[in-house]
């Protein structure tokens, strides 16, 4: 029960800095407005213009949807961490009774509920303004946001670690990673496009579930390296750097 008032607490806190500052909610939907309305523009410019019959928007605003959300998922746990290094609170924190896993476990929580709410702006957006329905995925679309969100934590954790490791001169990889990600990721094209030595082939239910089961091990190997810089910075004495830098 108190681990779970903790977790709670770290969750509430991102939330009251939501509250606090107008321009914070401004940043949550502001990106994703921008980046749905300027490819919504060029997909429904190239389906006039190409007469092929082939459905541009469907292909490309759904790629930027759930690419949005996995950046989002990411940006939940690595930029809510940079909170605490930017206001030097790790003192703080980590002198209380809360744990590693709890503090993370917070920023999941934030993850959840930030990615939710950017993904179903995105979504109501593109509805009323290209009548382009997220939804039409089907079921199909579950497990695709289950491994969006797992792979996108991973990567929010691997960042995490890196600068919690390196100190706050590294935090320029939070916001690298995921363009860095972005070209093999096959958002804006078919995975054919895909030069050989990346491609990866056709879809196959198996592939799902090995990509469902490739992003579960990839959140464990993230957490496994978060655990040991968190271990290393204690054990060295390194965390009043965060205080200094």
């Amino acid at each position: 029960m108190k681990s779970l008032k903790r977790i709670f607490a770290i969750f509430w806190r991102q939330v009251l800095l939501l509250k606090g500052n107008p321009f914070r909610p401004l940043n949550l939907f502001y990106f994703s407005a921008l980046e749905l309305f300027l490819w919504g523009v060029l997909t429904l410019y190239l389906d006039r213009v190409s007469g092929s019959g082939f459905h541009f928007v469907s292909l490309v605003l759904g790629a930027v949807i759930m690419s949005s959300f996995m950046s989002r998922v990411v940006f939940g746990v690595s930029a809510s961490f940079l909170e605490d290094v930017w206001t030097r609170n790790f003192i703080n924190l980590f002198s209380s009774p809360l744990s590693l896993h709890e503090y993370i476990l917070g920023f999941v929580a934030v993850s959840i509920v930030e990615s939710s709410l950017s993904v179903g702006f995105m979504a109501l957006l593109a509805w009323m303004l290209i009548a382009y329905n997220i939804f039409s995925f089907g079921l199909m679309l579950i497990p695709f946001a289950a491994i969006l969100f797992i792979f996108g934590l991973a990567v929010g954790i691997v960042a995490t670690a890196v600068v919690l490791r390196f100190g706050p001169s590294a935090e320029m990889v939070v916001w690298s990673i995921p363009p860095l990600l972005a070209p093999f990721s096959a958002v804006f094209y078919p995975l054919s496009a895909l030069p050989s030595v990346v491609l990866t082939g056709s879809f196959e239910t198996k592939e799902l579930i090995i990509g469902f089961v490739l992003a579960l091990c990839y959140c464990a190997i993230a957490y496994f390296l978060l655990h040991r810089s968190y271990q290393s910075v204690l054990r060295r004495g390194l965390f009043a750097r965060f205080a200094t830098e």
